[in-house]
């Protein structure tokens, strides 16, 4: 069951927004329904690396609980019981394959931003708010996204951007967040966090920051109870300032 807070109105939700000095993004599965590539990616990658791996929706849905792609193929890896280990420098290789590979889908046009978000950050800029990512995600891949959708400058628009490679523990381990607001200058409760999933949750509210969710393709059936507010996208709040 949801909390009464996150059966509240979107207009309580825009209200919310509206306040925050920052709006701090997660990547996958917020500002766009990636997860679909990654899995894709993720099995080209195992076809090239001569691995007879294939993920279905239902074996990446659970391993999206392992946060970052190194760790979830390492995590997929250990369950199958086979020895040796993938040695460290294989691993890294797979990823490689897979983030380029998933470049290219993204290239294709295959992944525009959710319903609502760009017409979000065009108000939160009028607005004056400062604009922040915080991901599990590489920065290639927030790259390679964020430049087809917006512009290959479209990090000029961000005042901090950080990914899952600059912290030393991934969601739902609160770093990102905590690098987030050390960068910005803010505290917590000058900021809103918007995220998609049970591990994002859990980062923003360690870091106390208020968060808002938005369900997303593999993450819809989440517990969110501890959200501000649950919405199932971004389109009511995109309204001009």
């Amino acid at each position: 069951m949801q909390s009464e807070a996150a059966a509240i109105a979107p207009s309580d939700a825009a209200e919310l927004i509206l306040c925050a000095r920052a709006l701090i993004f997660d990547v996958d599965g917020t500002l766009a329904e990636t997860e679909e590539l990654h899995r894709q990616a993720f099995n080209e990658a195992f076809v090239r690396g001569g691995l007879d791996w294939h993920w279905d929706r239902a074996v990446y849905k659970d391993l999206l609980r392992v946060t970052g792609g190194n760790e979830r193929i390492r995590a997929y890896h250990a369950r199958q019981q086979i020895a040796p280990p993938l040695a460290d420098q294989d691993i890294a290789e797979l990823h490689r394959i897979k983030s380029a590979h998933y470049a290219g889908l993204v290239e294709t046009g295959q992944c525009p931003l959710r319903p609502g978000v760009a017409d979000l950050l065009t108000a939160a800029m009028a607005r004056g708010q400062r604009l922040a990512i915080a991901t599990t995600t590489s920065h290639g891949n927030i790259d390679a996204l964020l430049s087809r959708a917006l512009g290959r400058r479209w990090a000029a628009d961000f005042d901090a951007i950080v990914a899952g490679d600059d912290v030393r523990h991934k969601k739902p381990a609160p770093d990102v967040y905590l690098e987030v607001l050390a960068q910005l200058k803010l505290a917590p409760s000058d900021c809103v966090a918007i995220e998609d999933s049970a591990n994002g949750l859990i980062a923003a509210s360690r870091a106390n920051i208020p968060v808002l969710v938005i369900r997303s393709m593999f993450f819809g059936d989440d517990e969110f109870t501890d959200a501000r507010f649950v919405l199932n996208d971004l389109s009511e709040l995109g309204r001009p300032c």
